[in-house]
């Protein structure tokens, strides 16, 4: 006897409890309409023949897939480099495992990858997608409009067209970026940098947008573009300290770009604080404790994130109806219904860097 022969059937369980077939249907199937005493004959049933059921045919009746994508706009280079898809992954994934769903895992390495990804979501394979990293020239909000799959995203939108019922989480970008500058002006420092991420991404214009609600009239040599790396980090730096060598302190848009400019003070020869004060964006541990010194930074729950966008996607897969109503402060995740945007505080968190 083959092994696919010998699991037990849907009748096997039937003739087991002394039910109909349809009855151990709608109990393994979550449905209604069956007597206690009657769905728990079923339940032992199931446990003692170890049954388990057959995905395809689960979907036809529950109109479900339990699986969920997660679409990261950035080359796979990117995202197994940089430990904030990690944590943001690992929140999603402990969602989604609580739920029983499956975490389905695209990447876009180029425009070709859009079109493969929005025909995966058309096809019918997953329950909705988590989207995050996105970038404002980038094709796949209306092309997962198209898809008409409930969508999260990470990140406040950018774009005008976002899929409708769309929600989204973010953090406090624009207010944890003025906490981080006027931390550093409280230290006394007025010659302060910013070394922004990359500006075609939200979060990285709300940082920017923060640094300028303190500095109200920057100069603009105390500005350069980065792009969330640390080797972004290291260039950033050079050419500010090439541009505006009394500069006394400097704002990274992340940790890891914090860590790049670190390295190029030192090689400068610059103490850290004594000489220039960084704070960086994120309080990535893994970076953050493990700089020379250890880095000041601005703390998002990075994982939280991905959980909350994961457990708003569970919710509005099952009542898309109630899609696009916003949070409040006092209740963030309403029961049964879905915020069109959720912000997350930031907090600073002070370490020898600043």
């Amino acid at each position: 006897m083959t092994e696919t022969a010998s699991r037990p059937t849907l009748e096997a369980v039937a003739a087991r409890a002394g039910v109909s077939r349809a009855t151990v249907s709608r109990v393994v199937n979550g449905g209604d309409g069956v007597r206690e005493p009657l769905a728990q004959r079923v339940r032992e049933a199931v446990e003692e023949l170890g049954y388990v059921p057959n995905q395809a045919a689960r979907s036809l009746v529950t109109k479900r897939h339990d699986a969920v994508a997660v679409v990261i706009a950035e080359p796979e280079t990117r995202v197994f480099a940089d430990p904030f898809f990690a944590l943001q992954l690992r929140g999603i994934s402990k969602e989604l495992t609580a739920h029983d769903n499956q975490l389905v895992l695209l990447l876009t390495e180029g425009r070709d990858d859009h079109t493969r990804v929005a025909r995966y979501l058309a096809g019918g394979h997953v329950d909705g997608a988590l989207v995050f990293s996105l970038h404002l020239d980038d094709p796949l909000p209306a092309l997962i409009n198209g898809a008409g799959v409930p969508t999260v995203f990470g990140g406040r939108p950018g774009w005008t067209d976002r899929p409708h019922g769309a929600v989204y989480v973010d953090s406090d970008n624009r207010g944890g970026a003025r906490e981080a500058v006027r931390h550093l002006v409280g230290l006394g420092r007025r010659r302060i940098a910013h070394i922004t991420g990359p500006l075609d991404q939200t979060s990285a214009v709300d940082r920017l947008d923060g640094y300028r609600d303190v500095v109200a009239t920057p100069d603009p040599r105390l500005i350069a573009v980065g792009d969330f790396t640390p080797a972004g980090g290291e260039r950033a730096t050079r050419e500010l300290l090439d541009r505006s060598p009394d500069l006394d302190a400097v704002f990274a848009a992340n940790d890891l770009t914090a860590a790049g400019a670190l390295r190029v003070l030192r090689e400068r020869g610059l103490r850290v604080p004594e000489d220039i004060a960084v704070i960086g964006f994120d309080d990535m541990l893994p970076v953050a404790e493990q700089t020379d010194p250890p880095l000041t930074t601005i703390r998002q729950d990075i994982e939280e994130m991905g959980r909350l966008m994961a457990r708003l996607l569970l919710r509005t897969a099952d009542h898309p109806a109630t899609a696009g109503h916003a949070a409040t402060a006092d209740h963030p995740v309403p029961a049964g219904d879905a915020p069109s945007g959720m912000i997350l505080p930031t907090t600073l968190i002070r370490r020898a860097s600043a």
